[in-house]
Formats: structure tokens, sequence, C-alpha cells
């Protein structure tokens, strides 16, 4: 080991939809920003007050397509990644500074039901209906499963 340790984990919401960039050779990158938020109360004032800190994330390949796929703004998501910082030169030749999420890992948490976009189809929506050949809607040697909202 080489005594170092470049690690980032983050919960937050999307800002945005995910922005693609793609390269020759079929590889590609998508980008999007998260928010990240703290609060805590103004001793002074006893007011609750909230600060929002604003993440670039970026994806690489088949996980960026993933993100671009299902991942729509405001949803909620863990990020595991490390910190870059890229220096780049704007339109006058200043020397810039970005810092970036370079993204290892993610896990969406919003439920895919919460935030579905209006084409979807009725295959993918749960059935709520119980089965037609019994009415009480399920038997006792059945098994009753419970949907909960956890992200595994």
């Amino acid at each position: 080991m080489s005594g170092t340790l470049n690690k980032v984990m983050l919960i937050g919401h999307t800002g945005d939809e995910v922005k693609m960039h793609y390269f020759e050779g079929g590889n590609c990158i998508g980008r999007f920003p998260l928010a990240t938020n703290d609060s805590y109360i103004n001793k002074s004032t006893g007011e609750r007050v909230t600060t929002t800190e604003w993440h670039n994330i970026v994806v690489r390949n088949k996980a960026a397509e993933i993100c671009e796929k299902y991942l729509n703004k405001g949803d909620k998501i863990y990020i595991e990644g490390r910190l870059k910082t890229r220096k780049w030169q704007d339109e006058q030749g200043k020397d810039r500074y970005s810092t970036e999420i370079q993204c290892t890992d993610f896990t969406f948490l919003t439920p895919k039901n919460e935030n579905q976009p209006s084409g979807a189809t009725p295959q993918n929506t749960p059935q709520m209906n119980p089965p037609a050949g019994n009415p009480q809607g399920s038997s006792s040697d059945t098994p009753v499963t419970e949907e909960d909202d956890l992200p595994f």
C-alpha cells in the first residue's frame, strides 16, 4: 500500500440530466451535478440554515450509459469514487481548475416507480390486484412479501 487514500462517498440528488460525450473507439463519459445538503441551527437566531454543496460527477463507458438511461433530475443516488482536479485554460488564456468525482461505483436510491417516465410500459409496474382465482388475495401457503424502499 502506498500510504495514501483518495476516496469519496456521497449521497445526494442529481441537479440535471446526464450529459454524454462520445469518443472515437466507442468510449464515452457522462457528467452530471450532484447536490448534497447540510443543515444546522443558527445559535443567535434559532433558525434552521441549510447549505447545498454541488459536486461534478463523472462516470465512464457502460456505467455512464446506465446512468443516462435510468437517472433523472432530482433522483437520489449513492456515489463512490475519487477526487480528480483538472487544469484547463479559458478563452483569455487563464489557467482554470475543476475538481470532479470520478465515479467508481453507484447505487440508485430513488425507488424506480417514484420517478417513472410517462411512457412506462404496463409490464414494468407491479400488479396490485389479487389473482382472479383467489378472491382473498393470498393463500396461507403463499408467503407474503412487502415492497420496501431499501436501496439493496
